[in-house]
């Protein structure tokens, strides 16, 4: 799952008019360089979540994607602007695209940079074989974030800490694997007929109390796009 139904309100006015994940990374929609990576690695049925201008994206992309030297791709999208009215922030969008997502599943946000990331189907199996409901992609933290996000201990558990606790080393990558399991108890059925709008972290917050969240450190390149001179300096 891809997700691009944010408003992207700290890169207005850039997206007064173009949804943040189809703005221009050197040379093509920011969303496309994940896709390009999960279809290069094998995963090539891909969900993607709209709201905010959301007719843009499979105006773009449609239905089937073809291209050079990878698979093609088959796109289906969960168009919550259009069902709702409104995004149905992460956790809700995830729990609204359930029924048509595998039982082990990628997240990755549309609005992130990184290239050279690798969609392994051997992280999969591995996730898929544990005892986990979800594994963190965790990346030191940016500029942008020095109080960090979340702790990771030696045998590789995700440990929720305060921002800016002493071993609040790392920042959410946005990237991720889940099982359905991981939302069986957040309080909306799967489909999430209602639209209800439900945030992603409280959800992950207790599910690492539980010691049900895994995790391992990205060192590659990455940038949240979260600011038009972020996007500017990606251009450069």
């Amino acid at each position: 799952m891809v997700l691009a139904a944010g408003r992207g309100e700290r890169m207005r006015p850039l997206t007064d008019a173009t949804p943040k994940p189809m703005l221009t990374v050197r040379g093509q929609p920011l969303m496309q360089w994940p896709m390009q990576a999960l279809a290069r690695e094998g995963f090539t049925r891909q969900l993607i979540n709209t709201a905010w201008l959301g007719a843009q994206i499979p105006a773009h992309f449609g239905q089937q994607l073809v291209w050079d030297g990878l698979p093609p791709v088959d796109l289906t999208y969960s168009h919550e602007g259009e069902d709702f009215g409104h995004a149905l922030e992460t956790a809700g969008g995830i729990v609204r695209a359930l029924p048509q997502l595998a039982e082990v599943f990628w997240v990755v946000a549309g609005d992130v940079f990184a290239p050279d990331f690798v969609f392994s189907a051997e992280a999969v199996r591995r996730f898929a074989a544990s005892d986990k409901l979800a594994h963190l992609w965790l990346v030191p933290n940016p500029a942008h974030n020095p109080g960090g996000d979340f702790g990771l201990s030696p045998t590789g558990a995700v440990l929720n800490l305060p921002k800016g606790a002493a071993a609040c080393d790392y920042t959410f990558s946005t990237i991720a694997l889940y099982k359905h399991a991981f939302f069986a108890d957040c309080g909306l059925p799967a489909g999430n007929p209602a639209g209800v709008a439900l945030a992603l972290a409280p959800l992950l917050r207790g599910a690492m109390d539980r010691g049900q969240v895994s995790g391992q450190v990205y060192a590659g390149a990455w940038t949240d796009v979260g600011t038009p001179e972020r996007l500017a300096q990606l251009n450069a």
